[in-house]
């Protein structure tokens, strides 16, 4: 059955990707995340790896953006760089497939990725890092654009949501999903006013090691400032 985009609009999407190789890095703990989210209100999730994708599957019916982390020796392009990834997250029960939009060196021409998504049924998912990327997937025939790598291509990575590339992309598409260091309700907030159809939230709610580094980092400039 097709997607039904009506029923994640202006939705909230839980992103389950545990810390690589952390106490949470397990298909029970992501399902239990996942169920989680559902019952908090969530209207999709987001999973990586096919095995999870899987593994949540058979323990909920609601949409499932799918993706897969690589990292690749001569391309810095880590989200579903292949071919295969596509294949094996669609064979998993992806509903939509997100890939690395990014105009930088690859594996697998972005186009060519697009209509392998297509070609299974799913929903292509375009993880852009600035305007033009969503401006190439759109021609391309991608039918969402989010705002996930913004300042991912540089050599800082950001601590704040880009929502100014969100309201530019809304002024492309309807289909806009903001995704990236959005960590507050509040944040979640001015991204729908920015524009954004679909808010992605994912470390604030699914990676307890970050947020408990976030509360010690908080208390510790207080500790320094008082020491002063």
């Amino acid at each position: 059955m097709p997607l039904d985009f009506k029923s994640l609009d202006k939705g909230l999407i839980v992103s389950c990707q545990p810390v690589k190789g952390g106490a949470m890095d397990r298909a029970e703990m992501v399902v239990g995340f996942a169920l989680a989210a559902l019952d908090g209100g969530a209207a999709a999730l987001r999973i990586e790896s096919a095995e999870y994708v899987a593994a949540v599957r058979a323990a909920t019916n609601r949409p499932i953006i799918g993706l897969v982390k690589r990292d690749l020796s001569d391309s810095p392009v880590r989200i579903t760089p292949w071919i295969e990834d596509v294949d094996a997250l669609a064979n998993a029960g992806a509903d939509i497939i997100a890939y690395d939009a990014t105009q930088r060196q690859r594996p697998v021409p972005t186009r060519t990725l697009i209509e392998r998504i297509k070609a299974h049924g799913r929903v292509a998912m375009a993880d852009c890092s600035i305007l033009a990327d969503a401006e190439q997937a759109l021609s391309e025939g991608a039918d969402i654009v989010g705002s996930t790598l913004a300042g991912y291509t540089g050599p800082v990575e950001p601590t704040e949501p880009d929502l100014t590339l969100v309201a530019a992309m809304r002024r492309l598409t309807p289909h806009v999903v903001a995704e990236g260091n959005i960590r507050t309700p509040a944040q979640a907030q001015q991204a729908l006013l920015a524009g954004a159809s679909m808010v992605v939230v994912g470390s604030a709610i699914t990676r307890p090691e970050f947020v408990t580094a976030w509360f010690r980092s908080a208390l510790d400039d207080t500790l320094a400032e008082q020491e002063a």
